[in-house]
């Protein structure tokens, strides 16, 4: 007889923050317990919150670019926890240093800082006992990347795609192209059922974004 209660190996929860609604999400490992914050771009008490009630123990901060709604509260966070900040690739150095300024222009509160290690791609991070692929994927900032969890079939890709749309690409180091490139290249590979939460809106999946995704549907690419 199957075993219907397993529990699986990740799970993740949304915490919208910021007036931006930016996708704060915690993923953690079930078997362990331990944490990771992906994208603390403020809000720290409601992060905290949804912490407690999920029960985990955070082991670190990993962001996906370094925008101040995705990384603008990300070092206070890691100061108050004790915990490293993985993330994201170098390239985003220039968007992390002026967190300061972002944050006042947006009414956000910013701290620049620089993380205890900078990404690449091909690069892993480990959650308790998982352990997630890394994939540099440039295009809304130069320094993007995105993290993927494929026993899970499980993606966090921030702000390179969306439900129905993809990132922009108008703000300094954006390049559309470059951003369709990525999506093509290092998305759509990962598998057609992986199921991703972007840095905005709804969770969706692959699948779901190359059929009725306006920007990147294999149709549209094909145009």
């Amino acid at each position: 007889m199957t075993d219907t209660t397993t529990e699986p190996a990740l799970r993740a929860m949304i915490v919208a923050v910021t007036p931006i609604e930016q996708n704060c999400t915690i993923i953690w490992c079930t078997k362990t317990m331990k944490a990771a914050v992906i994208d603390p771009g403020g809000d720290l008490p409601k992060i905290k919150a949804a912490v407690a009630q999920a029960g985990v123990t955070v082991e670190k901060i990993l962001l996906t670019h370094g925008h101040i709604d995705h990384a603008g509260e990300a070092k206070p966070l890691a100061d108050d926890l004790g915990v490293p900040i993985e993330g994201p690739q170098e390239e985003d150095r220039f968007w992390l240093a002026r967190l300061g300024d972002d944050g006042r222009n947006w009414g956000i509160r910013g701290v620049p800082f620089e993380p205890d290690r900078w990404l690449e791609d091909g690069d892993t991070v480990t959650v308790g006992e998982l352990t997630l692929d890394v994939y540099h994927t440039p295009g809304h900032t130069a320094g993007h990347v995105i993290f993927h969890h494929a026993p899970s079939k499980f993606a966090q890709v921030g702000d390179v795609l969306f439900q129905g749309s993809v990132g922009r690409t108008d703000l300094p180091q954006g390049n559309h192209k470059t951003l369709l490139h990525s999506i093509v290249t290092k998305l759509w590979p990962l598998g057609s059922e992986t199921a991703f939460i972007p840095g905005h809106g709804k969770p969706s999946t692959f699948a779901h974004e190359r059929q009725w995704n306006m920007f990147v549907s294999d149709d549209a690419m094909k145009a």
